[in-house]
């Protein structure tokens, strides 16, 4: 691999939940395609692409930002979440799957910031 976020498994993981959103906002209504489905799928985005470019010739105070800029976006997404969910475009289900990924997701991107 050339790049070094590519062995990365939160990076990985990342790009496996940016792709599980990009299928889930299939689903919502025209009216949501420039409001919440474009916000939520640059904030699933953004998580996977703050571990790239901080992974890649940073110092490792400036990989730590980056990773603090990961867990941001994907609070971010989690908040999104919430928000489909009480306008009713995204089920109890699916929320639930989600929030989860998201959670899971931002406990490793913190563990892999704090063993810096």
């Amino acid at each position: 691999m050339a790049f070094k976020f590519e062995d990365l498994r939160v990076w990985n993981l990342a790009i496996e939940l940016s792709t599980e959103i990009s299928i889930l906002i299939k689903s919502f209504p025209s009216e949501e395609r420039f409001i919440l489905s474009t916000q939520i799928q640059r904030a699933a985005d953004s998580v996977a692409l703050n571990i790239a470019e901080g992974s890649t010739g940073q110092s490792n105070p400036e990989f730590k930002k980056f990773l603090g800029h990961a867990i941001r976006s994907g609070i971010e997404v989690v908040s999104c979440l919430y928000l489909g969910k009480k306008r009713k475009i995204i089920s109890e289900d699916d929320f639930l799957r989600r929030y989860n990924s998201y959670e899971e997701l931002t406990i490793k991107i913190q563990a892999l910031k704090n063993s810096f």
